[in-house]
């Protein structure tokens, strides 16, 4: 009975010692209901979830709203559609606090939808004007802006095309382009 004793005494000093070794590092956390959370995607080294998966994989998704406060440990989210098939009750460490910043809002224009759900692209501009040469032929191509998009999200489209259902553009804009890449070249 004396060395139960004392083994139980070792084992109980070694986990108070453990248990301040991670108290030191753990931080205190707590969420209250309405409060916007990242989720965290891989809980083990080597298991992905949420149809995450690969090597540039994020560790977060989300942010997603806490709905209900279960304990002092477990939190109910609200997630989308995407991952119904996900339960949605998470451990507190599982879930990382979501601090909104103004650059993250992304204000969008109106899209206008037709009944079957199809949205048309209209060019808004064009910017700039090339000529991809081929073994044997002569491509024009323009760059064009499109509605409902940035200026990162330009194409470079074939001038015929671009001709056929924009000509009220070219009468105007092309021209004056002429001009200027005449004088570059």
């Amino acid at each position: 009975m004396e060395t139960i004793r004392r083994i139980r005494e070792h084992i109980r000093v070694a986990q108070n010692q453990q248990k301040s070794y991670a108290d030191k590092r753990r931080r205190p956390l707590e969420f209250q209901v309405g409060d916007k959370v990242f989720l965290k995607v891989s809980p083990t080294k080597g298991i992905k979830r949420f149809t995450v998966q690969g090597k540039l994989s994020p560790r977060y998704i989300g942010p997603y709203e806490i709905i209900e406060k279960l304990n002092l440990v477990p939190y109910r989210l609200d997630l989308p559609i995407e991952l119904e098939h996900v339960h949605n009750v998470f451990h507190i460490f599982q879930l990382k606090k979501y601090i909104s910043y103004p650059s993250h809002t992304i204000v969008s224009e109106p899209i206008e939808i037709t009944e079957n759900l199809v949205y048309e692209e209209r060019l808004v501009q064009i910017l700039d004007r090339r000529i991809k040469e081929l073994r044997n032929k002569q491509i024009p191509l323009v760059k064009v802006l499109w509605t409902n998009h940035t200026s990162q999200e330009v194409t470079w489209e074939t001038e015929e095309e671009m001709k056929v259902k924009y000509p009220h553009l070219f009468e105007v804009i092309l021209p004056n382009m002429i001009k200027f890449i005449s004088f570059e070249g």
